[in-house]
C-alpha cells in the first residue's frame, strides 16, 4: 500500500494527497492498493508540482494498523507526526486524527 505525500510550496508543512487536495495527515490519505492507482496518484503529484502547489512529491510505503494509516519508513513516521523536539506543538500536539476507513 502507497500514500503520494509532498510538501506544501506555501508553508513547507507535510501534505498527502486525499479526496481531491492535500490533507495535513496521513490518515485521511488515499492509499494505492495497485499499480493502477499509484500510476494516478504519481500523475496527480506530477501535475501538482508542475502548478508550484507542492514540492518533493513520493509515494510511499503505508500500512494500516488497527484502522491507523501508518507510514513504514521512520523519515515518514517522523514528517506525519512533525518535529522530534517540543512535543507540546507541531502535529503531535493536535487530537489524534480520525482512523482510516
Amino acid at each position: 500500500m502507497k500514500v503520494l505525500t509532498a510538501n506544501r510550496l506555501s508553508d513547507g508543512i507535510a501534505v498527502w494527497y486525499a479526496d481531491g487536495g492535500w490533507a495535513e495527515t496521513v490518515a485521511r490519505a488515499d492509499i494505492a492498493h495497485d499499480k493502477a492507482a499509484e500510476d494516478r496518484l504519481e500523475a496527480i503529484g506530477a501535475a501538482a508540482a508542475a502548478s508550484n502547489e507542492v514540492v518533493d512529491v513520493n509515494l510511499i510505503d503505508v500500512t494500516v494498523i488497527n484502522g491507523a494509516v501508518e507510514p513504514v519508513r521512520l523519515r515518514e513516521k517522523i514528517r506525519a507526526a512533525g518535529p522530534t523536539i517540543r512535543t507540546d506543538l507541531g502535529k503531535q500536539a493536535s487530537p489524534a486524527p480520525a482512523r482510516a476507513a
